[in-house]
């Protein structure tokens, strides 16, 4: 891919997970070549990559849009992550070195200063959703990493569930955010007993709660 197009895709990947462009929304060739400052080639090439990716669909007249799922599709999104991010924990579990505990646990204590953090700036005893997104994503990264599968960070990485967090975490309570942060610090645990199955039971239940989570905060069609 070149290095427009890979422009292009970072920028328009982008504007999605930031919320800028919202979900449902249209996307056209000329618009998002002007944003990007490349032509409309190198974009029609991201477009592509991005709807192979389900972050944007096509509709029977051809126009492109932000993605946005029914909750059938969420349900599947879910479910699929569950199974993988398990397997993934499990196989992390046996393979994970010391230098990536102590780095999970560093994660997973920036994430839980976010969640009782109360920013300046917003004026309101609320958490910092955006550390505690970045630091997430971190640590998730971390234990897939440490599965030491390129087949299923390749599976992984085709699911779309940034968007997703990024949503839910938004409307999350503080409690439902440092709930978050416990099952984080029970995996850790699991993982320095280098227990398999206790670590794919605490993915599983994980990623299901955030799933429930997610449709109790955003009611979906």
């Amino acid at each position: 891919m070149s290095k427009a197009c890979e422009r292009a895709y970072a920028e328009i990947r982008g504007l999605i997970l930031s919320g800028d462009a919202l979900p449902g929304s249209p996307l056209t060739e000329e618009a998002l070549a002007d944003i990007c400052g490349v032509s409309r080639t190198p974009v029609r090439e991201a477009l592509r990559r991005l709807e192979a990716e389900l972050y944007i669909v096509r509709s029977d007249s051809q126009r492109l849009f932000v993605a946005d799922w029914n909750a059938e599709d969420l349900a599947e999104m879910f479910t699929l992550r569950a199974m993988l991010e398990a397997h993934a924990a499990a196989r992390a579990a046996t393979r994970i070195t010391p230098e990536a505990l102590a780095a999970l646990s560093a994660c997973n204590a920036r994430l839980a200063a976010a969640v009782a953090a109360s920013p300046a700036a917003a004026g309101t005893a609320t958490p910092d959703v955006a550390t505690f997104l970045t630091e997430n994503r971190r640590f998730h990264d971390i234990v897939i990493t440490a599965a030491a599968s390129p087949r299923l960070t390749n599976m992984l990485a085709a699911l779309v569930e940034q968007p997703v967090i990024r949503r839910t975490a938004a409307r999350y309570s503080r409690t439902e955010l440092a709930r978050s942060s416990h099952e984080h610090g029970e995996l850790i645990i699991a993982f320095a007993a280098r227990d398999a199955e206790w670590a794919h039971a605490v993915m599983t239940g994980h990623i299901r709660r955030a799933f429930h989570a997610f449709s109790a905060a955003e009611p979906v069609k």
